[in-house]
């Protein structure tokens, strides 16, 4: 069911107009032609102003079918171990970055969110308007963030600056100017608390600047997190500085947590790929959902539909082609009903448990998180549990004191694929630093579904969960590693050689798959 599709796209650098064409599965994946009534920045007014902004939320967490599988399901899910394919063409789960993806991933965000917010930072900044602007500068950091988390260097400060050849940022310069830019806007929106962005047209808050400001504070957090291996002084000041109250304070209740909502006319494109049926719960799931006794199971997956198998059941990534065959959908769980066709839940940015859970970190390192790493993690649990629902608060108190621990994994069917369990860190509380990370890394990972792309980038800094893959057919990562980036796209070597080029210097090595980006940095 692999079909071809001709994509006309601005290229990165918003000038030189590309004809490229890309290999997708089961869809003509439509949606990735630019959208006819997509705002450029000659139209832009502040009549428009929502409508824009709007846009770049939906098309910003990859809104539409074809560009979530190309930018999510086929990488980051399948990299984070939250999924197993059951489709003998995608190669990806044997580590093989397949090119007409991965420039469809690219592109994607050059194309459409990425000229989208960057018209309305630019329109805000210069019509003074500094509430929206500051929103919008938000927003653009949640963008590309999960841009440079998977490529390393990105093309983000020299930005649409109209010349043919636009040059790389280093990572580390890129979360510079994320800082930068979330501290600027931060200071805004905490001298402006009453008033209101975008309004309806605001797909996360409906123009709720006190949430943007938890948001973004909440923001500064994961991404202070994230450096801590490659800057820990800098890391330190950064979350420092974003749960101190001062400042307006982070995510702590489920209230406040950060979705794009979804609605008749724009749906979770989950929903869609779903239904092509190429995905289900893998090894590692099974492994530490099953082990734990985790009641978030049955809000995560569903039990086979066959009727010989009554029990959640994951399968191996990395099974070669001629392992895969549609009939194993049948034996292994697909996601849960929400996700199914005929669902719509809302699309995952930023949660409470998630925050919580990275202020157990900063806790256990001695950072001052206004609370102890225990009481963080419990809560952090206890915020995810309750988002699903997934149990009664006395479930949840009982999980918290629970010593179990992720299970072996064991395939009846086949028993070559049988594998120990990937971690022996149990959920109750643990009283040494290593196993207390371990256990915050499992937790977070769990917290994060369905995001296999914050849960990637977690899995890569951490080192937890993680199961050896079957086979990879990669050169350069072995089937007992992680990929740790992706590489450069092959459309930006062909339109934009000079400057791709000069953007290997920036790597820690070569330009593959098992060179690490710079804040994935512990040994």
């Amino acid at each position: 069911m692999i079909k071809n599709k001709t994509y006309l796209k601005r290229t990165s650098f918003g000038l030189m107009a590309v004809l490229a064409v890309f290999i997708y599965a089961c869809t003509d994946f439509d949606e990735l032609n630019t959208p006819s009534n997509q705002l450029v920045a000659d139209q832009l007014d502040e009549s428009l102003l929502g409508q824009q902004f709007a846009q770049s939320q939906f098309h910003g967490v990859r809104g539409n079918a074809g560009p979530m599988q190309l930018g999510k399901s086929l990488f980051g899910d399948l990299y984070s171990q939250y999924f197993a394919t059951t489709f003998e063409n995608f190669d990806s789960d044997q580590y093989i970055q397949v090119g007409g993806w991965a420039n469809g991933a690219w592109n994607y965000i050059y194309a459409t969110p990425g000229p989208q917010i960057a018209a309305l930072v630019d329109f805000t900044e210069e019509n003074n308007l500094p509430v929206l602007n500051a929103v919008a500068k938000v927003w653009k950091v949640n963008i590309f963030h999960t841009m440079t988390d998977q490529w390393g260097p990105i093309i983000y400060s020299e930005y649409n600056n109209g010349q043919t050849s636009v040059p790389y940022d280093s990572q580390q310069d890129v979360y510079n100017q994320f800082f930068q830019e979330l501290d600027s806007a931060i200071g805004v929106l905490q001298n402006n608390l009453g008033a209101s962005a975008y309004g309806n047209d605001d797909l996360v808050y409906s123009g709720n600047v006190q949430q943007w400001l938890l948001f973004a504070n909440s923001l500064r957090l994961r991404l202070a997190m994230r450096i801590v291996y490659a800057d820990e002084s800098l890391a330190r000041q950064q979350a420092d500085a974003a749960v101190n109250p001062a400042n307006g304070g982070v995510i702590e209740e489920n209230a406040d947590n950060a979705f794009v909502f979804t609605t008749e006319n724009n749906m979770n494109p989950m929903n869609t790929i779903t239904n092509w049926g190429e995905f289900r719960m893998s090894a590692t799931m099974q492994s530490v959902l099953q082990g734990y006794e985790d009641p978030r199971i049955s809000t995560y997956f569903n039990v086979p539909t066959s009727p010989d198998f009554n029990d959640y059941r994951g399968l191996r990534n990395g099974l070669t082609p001629g392992q895969k065959d549609a009939s194993l959908n049948a034996i292994y769980s697909d996601l849960d009903t929400r996700w199914l066709p005929g669902g719509n839940p809302p699309i995952e940015v930023l949660r409470a448990s998630e925050v919580w859970l990275l202020r157990a970190e900063g806790a256990i390192r001695g950072w001052d998180m206004g609370v102890s790493g225990q009481v963080a993690y419990e809560t952090g649990i206890r915020r995810s549990m309750q988002e699903r629902p997934a149990a009664d608060e006395a479930g949840i108190t009982a999980y918290l004191a629970s010593s179990n621990t992720p299970a072996d994994y064991e395939n009846e069917l086949n028993p070559d694929w049988n594998i120990g369990a990937p971690s022996n860190a149990p959920v109750a509380w643990a009283g040494d630093f290593d196993t207390q990370l371990e256990q915050i890394a499992i937790q977070k990972w769990l917290a994060l579904y369905p995001d296999g792309i914050q849960a990637w980038a977690e899995m890569r800094r951490l080192g937890a969960p993680f199961l050896p893959i079957i086979e990879s057919r990669n050169s350069s990562v072995a089937g007992n590693q992680m990929m740790r980036r992706l590489s450069f796209v092959q459309v930006e070597y062909d339109n934009n050689s000079a400057a791709t080029n000069e953007a290997r210097n920036l790597l820690n090595g070569d330009d593959n798959n098992a060179t690490r980006v710079w804040w994935d940095a512990r040994n």
